[in-house]
């Protein structure tokens, strides 16, 4: 994956939980757990991505 198609991912992202925090009216404890969710999943994606966590690509959602 270039690295541009990269960086457009995690700002599309970043600015999608922006909107969710600021606009959306939410408890705040909803809203960190959407956040942490939020932040594992780009990371185990990352890792995916770079090939260091090559045992995700046999889990099925």
């Amino acid at each position: 994956m270039p690295l541009i198609n990269l960086l457009l991912v995690l700002i599309v992202v970043g600015v999608l939980l922006w909107l969710v925090n600021t606009y959306i009216p939410m408890y705040r404890k909803i809203k960190n757990i959407l956040n942490i969710v939020a932040v594992v999943l780009v990371v185990l994606w990352l890792l995916r991505v770079f090939g260091i966590m090559d045992s995700l690509s046999s889990i099925r959602i």
